[in-house]
């Protein structure tokens, strides 16, 4: 006889890619027990920026205004700025608008915002603790786990010892590059290891912006005669700071130094926190084994730098949630959940690519000796800023090439790297934004299932395909979209977008045979 489930999915680890993952399945009505082996609170963060595509996420989530809001003024600039330091000479300045002043034809309804770890991670845990399936258990720790052909079985630790155990249908590992889970799996990582040993320094100083004349920024890099050696982050925009520097392991023994070096002077201020760290290029070799799978930091390790970490370990947690809730809803077919390292593991190793490249290119800025540099050093440099930052279009410009489950129609995969953004409705690809006439963003017609979009008052029918995903058991529904903007940004007037946002097929009239494509796209 079959063990009895205690829930349907347990999630170790509730940083931002577990609470991301409870959040999507609970939407969906999946019973999940996320464990943590932390207390939930966080004192310094590791990350500062939500990204394009996460925002994305959180607008569907209900919070996209709260994570706006949480720190960076909307009138206030995020520009990139390069000092000799605070108090020196501004040698060069990435212009990046304010929240008030950005582009209203951009593609996308949400941009990347600041909005650091220790406010973002809270704000989406409590908008997951809402939901009524996910259950939390904070200073629980995973000790082991077995998995069979039904399920898994893990033993859980709590802070006080005390054990039990836990029976679920699938576990996924979402704690970190040094968890459990993926060890305990026996899978390797590929990659160029550790790149450089940097030092983050947080610390607080409310006088800081008021010893300089650089204006508030959301980085300021710092070059000297050693090069670019470090750069400077607002973590609250009000008095709390963090420097990391690159690749000088003493930082941590000699803080003072270096925050002096950072601003050209001594300054009042408090050391909050000194974490010694390594700068790492890895993906692992697989994102699944069985019943159990890892997202995030377990699946790939990257440099900070442009800010992509974070958000490749989200679009994780979203790809997947779906897949879940497809094999325990029994719609989904037996390739789907192979579609999540077939899809994902590509755009990893584009993140960790895209990463240490940006890491390596401000890493080998040149430096100068006694405040001076040769023009023409200047100026090589400061006509290739965008090499120094990975833009939001091209975090936003990637595709599910050669996916399994999205029915390819023949036409050119777009640039990964293009010069802007090139919105396209190509079966792989994120489905385009654009604002229609109601006000509303395409995107708000989208929900935790398929979404069949017909453009214009003459569209063909999607019946047949609506059928056929009923009698398989897909949610679906069906979006008319009357806009000639949006029919054009889309090409074709039928599209079927997936539940995590990207296209799954398009066509100009309903296929000869829908169950076909109905059974691809749910991997069966």
């Amino acid at each position: 006889m079959s063990q009895p489930f205690d829930t349907d999915i347990l999630i170790a680890g509730a940083g931002p890619v577990g609470l991301a993952l409870a959040l999507e399945l609970g939407l969906r009505g999946v019973r999940c027990v996320i464990v943590e082996k932390r207390d939930g609170h966080l004192h310094v963060p590791k990350m500062s920026v939500v990204s394009t595509r996460n925002m994305e996420f959180c607008r569907r989530w209900g919070i996209a205004d709260e994570v706006r809001t949480a720190v960076w003024d909307r009138e206030r600039k995020l520009d990139f700025v390069y000092v000799e330091n605070l108090k020196g000479r501004e040698l060069a300045r990435l212009p990046v608008p304010s929240y008030a002043n950005r582009d209203p034809n951009r593609p996308t309804p949400e941009p990347s915002v600041h909005c650091p770890q220790i406010f973002f991670d809270p704000i989406l845990g409590r908008r997951a603790r809402r939901e009524p399936s996910l259950t939390f258990l904070y200073n629980t720790t995973l000790e082991h786990f077995v998995q069979d052909d039904n399920g898994v079985t893990a033993r859980l630790c709590a802070a006080d010892g005390a054990t039990r155990d836990l029976r679920a249908r699938y576990l996924v590992g979402c704690d970190g590059a040094a968890g459990y889970v993926r060890d305990a799996l026996g899978i390797q990582l590929e990659g160029l290891g550790a790149i450089a040993d940097s030092v983050n320094l947080f610390f607080r100083a409310p006088e800081l912006i008021n010893l300089h004349d650089k204006g508030w920024a959301r980085i300021y890099r710092l070059i000297d005669e050693s090069g670019c050696w470090a750069e400077l982050i607002p973590i609250d925009g009000k008095t709390s700071w963090r420097l990391t520097v690159f690749d000088e392991p003493q930082a941590a023994r000699d803080p003072d130094s270096y925050l002096r070096r950072m601003l050209g002077g001594t300054f009042a201020y408090e050391m909050i926190n000194i974490s010694a760290w390594e700068r790492k290029d890895f993906v692992a070799e697989t994102f699944r084994r069985d019943r159990v799978f890892i997202a995030g930091d377990a699946a790939h390790q990257c440099s900070p730098t442009g800010g992509i970490g974070m958000a490749t370990g989200i679009e994780e947690a979203v790809n997947l949630a779906w897949k879940l809730t497809a094999q325990l809803q029994g719609w989904g077919g037996p390739r789907l959940l192979d579609s999540y390292t077939d899809e994902r593991h590509a755009i990893a190793r584009r993140t960790v690519e895209l990463s240490t490249r940006a890491y390596r290119n401000i890493a080998s800025i040149p430096g100068w000796t006694h405040g001076q540099a040769p023009n023409a050093v200047l100026e090589e440099w400061r006509s290739h800023l965008d090499r120094y930052t990975i833009p939001d279009h091209v975090k936003m410009q990637y595709t599910y090439e050669n996916s399994p489950i999205c029915v390819l129609d023949g036409t050119p995969a777009p640039d990964p790297e293009p010069k802007i953004f090139a919105p396209s409705s190509r079966p792989g690809s994120r489905a385009p934004h654009i604002w229609l006439s109601d006000g509303r963003a395409i995107f708000d017609h989208f929900d935790e299932g398929f979404t069949l979009l017909r453009f214009g008052d003459s569209a063909p029918s999607g019946e047949s395909l609506l059928s056929a995903a009923r009698a398989r058991g897909l949610p679906i529904h069906e979006a008319v979209i009357p806009d000639a903007g949006a029919a054009a940004m889309y090409v074709k007037p039928l599209v079927l977008v997936r539940p995590d946002g990207h296209v799954a097929w398009r066509a100009d009239a309903a296929p000869a045979e829908p169950l076909g494509v109905i059974d691809r796209i749910r991997g069966a």
